[in-house]
């Protein structure tokens, strides 16, 4: 019986719920929405079926047809990654975007609580992983974009080098950066940032061990790997350059956006971790204050890339989620002395205040947390009808009828369902190009000259259609030859 309440009392059964929350957390965008949401999501769809179809990782862009090869893409291997699962399980892509950012999010939580957990922190820090919020300015762990994947490595990263010093933990460390470099070099960037004080902390008091991580983090700049030791190179040469932000999201919003209990908790666990001392502690401490040092620099100085700025807030709330577990584990061991008066009338709850106040902070940081990541409100940029109208055309639209022509906010995904280009699309902001076609769907598509100089014979439009070269073959799809075009 005493087994099976150590068992029950175990972090094993408190991560349960902690994974059942990040897989929540995660599925909120998605949960009732059953296709990509972020335009960052269609991208990377449109990406991983053009290297299902075409068998490579140079294919023509998406949006544009003809010749434009995306090669080098720097996010080409998040892509790979993506489209090997596909092929070898079957699983159609619109199920993984929709349901695989829960399962890295449970992931990049798992790696975290295991990074803890030899600490005594790991359910703690879990838990407040579980937080880090996704939204369309800086994305995030609940969209399907590199960012998300690469996350998880940080604190695998992190387990690797604070536990293990063999020729084996170095040469993971290395496949570990590749990996984060060849699916999203700014994660890559960041992992090295966090990693510089523990290593400069190691080749003071343990050169090899410092050595050794040292020569795993500079091996891809010296080597020629391709498309990954330039883009490694550009990403770190651009924290040196000064430009002005792109969009105005600063620190202190994301920070109360994550949550100031875990924040309080994070500044407390950093008092903790200084207090014990050690290489292992200051490099999590110092790791945590040059990332955000990075931070800072950018949002108040300019220098840097939005890139890294942007990314880099996840990075660190993935950091200060670790020490906000080292924050809530001493909360848990308050006691208080049994010599107080106080103790002897309170009884068996004066050996559990740590507890009770751990319950406290933890119910009010979910209460406060979960609405607001359920409140939060995603664009969609398709719906159900407009779906399944491009699977249709997909399907059933013989091959010669190449571009299209719709909403350039719809265009995206059209791309990205049926690999056929279309004329314009709505990207980071609308274009001229943009507002032309508008202009022309909403005419009623009556020029068929413009059809033909642009090379289009699909239109998709619930616009009532006034052009007699359109033949209907479905509601809202009209179909143009071009046999006779100039």
């Amino acid at each position: 019986m005493t087994t099976v309440w150590r068992w029950v009392g175990s972090d094993y059964i408190k991560l349960i719920p902690v994974l059942a929350l990040a897989f929540y957390i995660g599925f909120i965008p998605h949960q009732e929405y059953p296709y990509p949401v972020h335009l960052d999501e269609w991208n990377n769809y449109a990406y991983s079926q053009a290297i299902i179809t075409s068998h490579s990782i140079s294919f023509p862009d998406p949006w544009a047809g003809g010749g434009v090869l995306l090669y080098p893409n720097p996010e080409v291997g998040y892509n790979v990654f993506w489209s090997v699962l596909h092929m070898i399980s079957g699983i159609p892509l619109v199920t993984i975007f929709r349901f695989f950012p829960s399962i890295m999010f449970m992931l990049t939580v798992l790696a975290v609580y295991i990074l803890g957990r030899r600490e005594g922190f790991g359910w703690e820090a879990a838990l407040f992983a579980c937080l880090i919020p996704t939204t369309i300015g800086i994305l995030g762990p609940a969209f399907m974009v590199p960012v998300a994947l690469g996350l998880a490595f940080i604190p695998l990263s992190l387990f690797i080098v604070f536990n293990y010093r063999a020729w084996w933990s170095y040469l993971l460390l290395y496949i570990f950066l590749m990996f984060v470099l060849a699916i999203h070099a700014p994660t890559g960037v960041g992992l090295i940032i966090i990693l510089v004080p523990y290593i400069i902390f190691n080749l003071i008091g343990d050169f090899f061990h410092g050595l050794g991580m040292a020569a795993a983090l500079t091996l891809p700049l010296l080597f020629k790997f391709p498309w990954i030791s330039s883009i490694l190179k550009d990403e770190t040469q651009g924290l040196l350059t000064a430009s002005e932000l792109s969009r105005n999201v600063s620190l202190p919003h994301i920070m109360g956006t994550y949550g100031y209990i875990p924040a309080m908790l994070g500044a407390a666990g950093v008092a903790v971790l200084a207090f014990k001392g050690g290489k292992k502690y200051y490099g999590l401490i110092f790791g945590l204050l040059l990332l955000l040092l990075m931070l800072v620099v950018r949002y108040k100085f300019h220098y840097g890339e939005d890139v890294m700025y942007f990314r880099g807030l996840h990075y660190m709330m993935l950091m200060v989620s670790v020490v906000a577990g080292v924050g809530l584990m001493l909360t848990r061991k308050i006691r208080l002395p049994e010599s107080l008066p106080v103790s002897a009338r309170l009884g068996p709850l004066a050996g559990n205040v740590g507890n009770i106040l751990c319950v406290i902070l933890i119910s009010l940081t979910l209460w406060i947390a979960v609405p607001d990541r359920q409140d939060n409100r995603y664009y969609h940029m398709i719906e159900e009808e407009d779906y399944q109208a491009f699977v249709w055309i997909n399907e059933n639209v013989d091959g010669s009828y190449r571009k299209g022509i719709l909403d350039p906010w719809k265009a995206t995904a059209f791309s990205a369902i049926t690999g056929r280009p279309v004329v314009t699309r709505i990207g980071e902001a609308p274009t001229v190009k943009d507002a032309e076609v508008v202009r022309f769907l909403s005419d009623g598509c009556k020029d068929t000259a413009y059809l033909k100089n642009n090379g289009v014979s699909i239109v998709y439009t619930p616009v009532t259609v006034q052009n007699p070269d359109l033949v209907e073959v479905r509601q809202y799809v009209y179909l143009l030859d071009l046999s006779e075009a100039p």
